[in-house]
């Protein structure tokens, strides 16, 4: 799992995550997302799961952990281009009630 950052506006982090969001990956990832909770200023944090395959619980909770810090310090965060199986495990957990899913896309993948 690799995480890049790039800031879409003064407003707005973007953060890529590139491979599977698995138990191995979340462990990977973990020390960027705090870095992300801790050290960045952005009240606004999307997370582009473009090139996100497939994703199981540990995703889910790694997801879950930073859109709960991040709202403990009054900040938000959504998850765009989410398709494919992450989506279908979205869904299926009804993340999508808490954590804004797709905002930018078309209705068709809600």
């Amino acid at each position: 799992m690799e995480l890049l950052r790039a800031e879409a506006n003064n407003h707005t982090l973007k953060v890529e995550l590139f491979g599977d969001f698995d138990a191995r990956g979340s462990r990977d990832a973990q020390s960027q997302i705090d870095d992300i909770i801790h050290n960045d200023w952005h009240q606004e944090i999307e997370i582009d799961l473009r090139q996100v395959r497939f994703m199981d619980s540990s995703g889910i909770g790694a997801i879950v952990y930073l859109y709960k810090r991040l709202v403990e310090r009054e900040r938000r965060m959504r998850l765009e281009n989410v398709t494919g199986q992450p989506l279908q495990i979205i869904q299926l957990l009804r993340i999508s009630q808490a954590i804004p899913v797709n905002t930018h896309a078309s209705n068709e993948y809600l």
